[in-house]
């Protein structure tokens, strides 16, 4: 399970803009949980510009502390992204790679995100 970058903040920060249905997805001890290195990316960015008052550093830290796996970005991640539809009410970079990045490793991608059923039928939405 791939967690979009919102609900792997919400998840660790407690927020109650966490969906239940995402926590429990999240608590499964069955699932594996995996945090991308492109979350992390997004979210230096954002805190660096003001956007979030949230770190990457301290982003990451609460992902390991909850068990979170990294994935990192591969060249068959950046093919598979060649080959995502382009739409014109999104073209967020950080959401597209996440969905490539799902859809290669064949994971579900978790997110809160309805544009995001569009790319792939794995992307659940919550």
């Amino acid at each position: 399970m791939l967690l979009d970058t919102h609900i792997a903040l919400w998840a660790v920060t407690g927020s109650t803009d966490l969906p239940a249905a995402a926590a429990a997805v999240i608590a499964e001890p069955t699932n594996d949980i995996f945090v991308s290195v492109v979350s992390l990316w997004e979210i230096g960015i954002k805190s660096a510009i003001g956007k979030l008052g949230f770190t990457a550093t301290q982003a990451n830290a609460a992902f390991d502390l909850c068990g979170y796996q990294s994935l990192v970005i591969n060249k068959y991640h950046t093919s598979t992204l060649d080959a995502l539809a382009l739409h014109d009410d999104h073209k967020d970079p950080f959401d597209r790679m996440l969905v490539a990045q799902a859809l290669h490793e064949g994971m579900t991608l978790l997110t809160a995100d309805t544009k995001m059923t569009r790319y792939s039928p794995t992307t659940k939405v919550v």
